[in-house]
């Protein structure tokens, strides 16, 4: 039975990082460099050539984020320039003279790296074990290319075609191109119209001359910010920062300055797009302040209020009816007047006139459905929960600044949460009022009135105005310096079993352990049934399990979410096949209470049938919505074709039209029944990690958990390699940009073989993540694919007899384009079969795979996760050590002979989808 599968390894710390403290007193600036504000822990400081430098120490983390952040975006091109902020953000990891392979530097340090441009910013970001050396690298690699990069015209050629399919990636997705279409009809001047990613024609045709000119106005000092997280010196951080970026030199230039402001509309707009698909979506968007105005908070609170799912005002008016199957809203958080929107989807035969009535109605009705203080507190807390949520999180929090440095100020993240604290219903009301008008709507439909209604959006302050009487808040407390090393967490850990007199018994694994901000992750997994007494009951098992959290233990799907809430825990009750499972984030004081809701959830379920009939239909809304995907098709004819189980066993694969018509004629008594004859808690493995006391969390589950035994005991269902003939098909998907190519070979391989790490590491060379041999291939070389990969898939067992593995690789392209990468993609393969790997792939290959092992090890779920395992094969943290020796010991001769003797290029399967007719015809032939 097939587990899933987790690396990670330890990598020793500077003993000056080791020995910080909890908390970390403000660095004194060296020469050149200004104090700045402090706040929530996070100190300020601003470099001569105007530089701002963030420092938010926390030794709690055993990581280091660095989140770099330059004042430029779509919003900040002109004509000609769409998605110009985009190209370059691509460009920027094509070298500069002093460091020609970002990409390999990056993997062979273990960096976790990458960037996003939006309207108003562009940033790069890393996250690693903290290092000392690694970070002074990490600021060295900014420093200089942020003025250096070489911005070559082979690069862009290449980049653009990348870009490009990334382009036609996002065609495929009818939200996005929807959201796409309803901002370029709202604006009708501001860039907010135009999308990040910007017009195919300018991203082709761009000279590398306006693209190079570009990128010297808006990269530079004074145009950036730094924010430097984890487990950081501050003294040493901010005398490093100063040395590297000290020198660079401030354009004599000024930032250009965007004056242009979009006017009041003058009417109902409307857009309608028309494509292949099976789901209908219809969305509102209202024009709305800029977030430094005073009416974002309470517009912030009414997208929760309205949005909710469950409780949400829309949820009820739309889904709970039957006349959506989801909903939405949204408010932007960008620097000038943005929207306000609220979404739907409904299956293709909905009532969409319907639809759209209820929906205006409901948002620019309210003033004859006023918002009550019930409402406003309920939603207002949630969006207070998610900021105390983050606070547990440095690196999050150094992610989060992003929006309020583009915005023009970094505190402008915390004077936000507490406007928000202040929020009462007559703003909420008000607001409503002054924007949700049909005057100011775009829909989709034009229809001119006698009488212009037009809202005027006032101008907000800028950030220095805004923050002029704000006293910031005081910072949770840190967590304890913990050492995520598999030796400590074995050594920290308590692990025992309860005798149940079920099958294996409840074995428990509990990390106690100081956290910041008290947080405490708690994970449960419930085993029961066997092959025979589950052959035909798939889908009632996958649904079931989806009906946990809509209604039990005497509360609805809404209060269930309130308590949660109410809590401050982000919780999951669910069930698959063999199992039930409890998720819970939470914190110390929440914690008996969270995990005694879940029990209660998971043994006394309600199955409402208005939840079931609810869930039933957006099941199969969301399979009718797939159906045409390429992504699907290629999906359904591999796992069809790999399919070793007949029809009635319960791991067989069904088809698309299989799984409706089953989920169809389910009956809700079908949910019940399973619920009733298998579930059970009394065998299963419980892992806990962080803030909690383990003697009264010991007790709580056993009087929780020990007594409940399942109707069927848990045998797990064996998996076996079987040998499968390669075939290779081309499946159409009519009017889509992007096109989908997937492989598989299968394998006997399990975890335990003593071929398995080399083939890990084989893989991670083939198509681990951004720096492989794939992406260089058909990203880099061959500017063909914005997305490709491998994946190899080792089986596990409790008896070490399971062998089903398998080696697969996957790639997007434009479909005129997957025939080359198909060939680029053979090409590759055969060549690692062939001629090996070389003695630097290996140590980079391995460098990399030990520090994302140990990069894994920082977070309290995936320790919990990885507890959770070794509790269910009955291992121990030694295993986990034991591969990373395995890893350390490799050689380039026994990696090839591992690879020769496993991988048969001749034995994939390969499937291509795409709109091959549309291909054909845009190339002429």
């Amino acid at each position: 039975m097939s587990a899933p599968q987790r690396l990670a390894v330890p990598l020793a710390l500077a003993l000056s990082l080791a020995l910080a403290g909890a908390r970390a007193e403000p660095a004194r600036p060296p020469q050149g460099v200004a104090a700045g504000p402090c706040a929530q822990g996070i100190c300020e400081y601003r470099l001569g050539n105007g530089l701002r430098v963030l420092l938010f120490p926390d030794a709690s983390q055993p990581t280091v984020t660095v989140n770099l952040v330059y004042r430029v975006g779509s919003a900040q091109e002109n004509y000609g320039e769409t998605g110009m902020a985009h190209l370059l953000e691509h460009m920027m990891f094509k070298g500069t003279p002093e460091h020609r392979d970002i990409p390999a530097e990056m993997k062979k340090r273990g960096i976790n790296f990458n960037a996003n441009t939006a309207q108003d910013y562009t940033n790069y970001y890393g996250s690693f074990p903290a290092d000392e050396g690694t970070l002074d690298w990490l600021l060295t690699l900014e420093a200089d290319r942020m003025l250096h990069s070489d911005v070559a015209k082979a690069d862009l050629d290449s980049e653009m075609t990348v870009v490009r399919n990334e382009m036609e990636s996002g065609e495929n997705n009818a939200f996005n191109v929807l959201d796409e279409r309803t901002r370029s009809t709202a604006y009708l001047w501001h860039h907010y119209g135009q999308s990040t990613i910007g017009a195919r024609s300018d991203v082709e045709h761009v000279p590398i001359e306006r693209l190079r000119a570009y990128y010297r106005t808006w990269y530079r000092p004074d145009n950036a910010t730094l924010v430097v997280a984890g487990r950081i010196d501050p003294q040493r951080t901010l005398d490093t920062v100063a040395r590297r970026f000290g020198g660079l030199a401030k354009p004599a230039q000024p930032i250009p300055v965007f004056y242009t402001r979009e006017p009041a509309q003058d009417g109902e707009r409307e857009v309608v797009i028309r494509r292949v698909g099976d789901l209908r979506l219809l969305m509102a968007a209202y024009h709305t302040p800029a977030i430094t105005h005073a009416d974002a908070a309470p517009l912030a609170v009414l997208r929760e209020l309205l949005g909710r799912t469950p409780g949400g005002r829309l949820h009820k008016a739309l889904v709970e009816t039957g006349l959506a199957e989801s909903v939405g809203a949204g408010a932007d958080t960008f620097r000038d007047p943005g929207l306000f929107n609220a979404q739907i989807a409904l299956a293709k035969g909905g009532d969409a006139a319907k639809a759209q009535q209820v929906l205006l109605a409901q948002l620019e009705g309210i003033a004859q459905r006023p918002i009550d203080a019930a409402e406003v507190e309920a939603a207002r807390q949630r969006i207070l929960n998610a900021y105390e949520q983050a606070d547990a999180n440095v690196s999050g929090i150094a992610m989060s600044l992003t929006d309020s440095i583009a915005v023009g100020d970094w505190r402008l993240y915390f004077q936000f949460r507490d406007a928000v604290e202040k929020v009462d219903a007559d703003a909420v009301n008000r607001v409503a009022r002054a924007y949700l008008r049909a005057s100011n709507r775009t829909l989709g439909r034009f229809e001119p009135e006698e009488k212009p209604d037009r809202v005027e959006v006032p101008q907000a302050p800028d950030a220095a105005d805004a923050l002029k009487s704000y006293v910031a808040k005081r910072g949770v407390d840190a967590g304890e310096q913990f050492d995520p090393s598999p030796a400590n967490i074995q050594a920290r850990t308590r692990t025992l079993t309860i005798d149940t007199g079920v099958g294996a018994g409840l074995k428990l694994a509990l990390l106690p352990k100081k956290t910041r901000g008290n947080t405490v992750t708690f994970s449960a997994n419930f085993r029961f049934g066997d092959a025979d007494s589950l052959r035909g009951r798939d889908v009632a098992a996958s649904l079931a399990g989806a009906q946990l959290m809509r209604g039990g233990g005497g509360l609805s799907r809404e209060q269930i979410d309130a308590r949660f809430q109410a809590l401050k825990t982000s919780a999951r009750v669910g069930g698959d096949l063999q199992s039930a499972s409890i998720g819970l984030q939470t914190r110390r004081d929440q914690l008996a209470d969270a995990v005694a809701l879940a029990a209660k959830l998971l043994r006394e379920p309600a199955f409402p049938e208005a939840e079931f009939e609810q869930y039933r239909r957006q099941a199969i809304t969301g399979l009718e919505a797939q159906r045409q995907e390429p992504d699907t098709l290629a999906g359904q004819a591999l796992a069809r074709h790999f399919d070793p189980w007949p029809a009635g066993h319960p791991l067989h694969a069904r088809s698309l039209d299989e799984s409706l018509a089953a989920i169809r004629a389910l009956k809700l008594e079908e949910l019940r029944a399973f619920h009733r004859e298998f579930y059970g808690s009394a065998e299963g493995e419980i892992a806990v990690v962080g803030d909690f006391d383990p003697d009264a969390l010991e007790r709580q589950l056993r009087t929780l958990f020990a007594a409940w035994k399942a109707g069927h005991a848990f045998a797990p269902i064996a998996t076996r390699y079987t040998a499968v003939a390669p075939e290779q098909r081309r499946l159409d998907a009519p009017d889509k940009a992007n096109g989908v190519l997937l492989a598989r070979a299968n394998l006997s391989l399990k975890e335990t073989d003593p071929d398995y790490p080399a083939l890990v590491a084989a893989n991670y060379i083939l198509g681990g993540g951004m720096k492989s041999r794939l992406i260089d291939r058909l990203r880099q070389k061959d500017g063909l694919s914005y997305s490709a990969g491998s994946r190899l898939d080792a089986d596990d067992s409790r008896d070490g007899r399971d062998d089903d593995g398998n080696w697969s690789m996957q790639a997007i392209a434009a479909p005129q384009n997957l025939d080359k990468v198909e060939r680029a993609t053979r090409e590759e393969l055969t060549r690692l079969v062939e001629s090996g790997v070389a003695a630097d792939e290996l140590r980079d290959a391995v460098s990399g795979l030990l520090t994302r092992r140990e990069q894994a090890r920082a977070s309290d779920s995936n320790v919990a996760g990885l507890l959770s395992r070794n509790l269910f094969f009955g291992r121990t943290m030694q295993s986990t050590a034991d591969l990373d020796a395995k890893l350390k010991a490799l050689t380039v001769e026994s990696v090839n002979a591992a690879i020769k003797r496993h991988l048969k290029p001749q034995d994939f399967s390969v499937y291509l989808a795409g709109d091959f007719d549309a291909a054909k015809k845009a190339s002429g032939k």
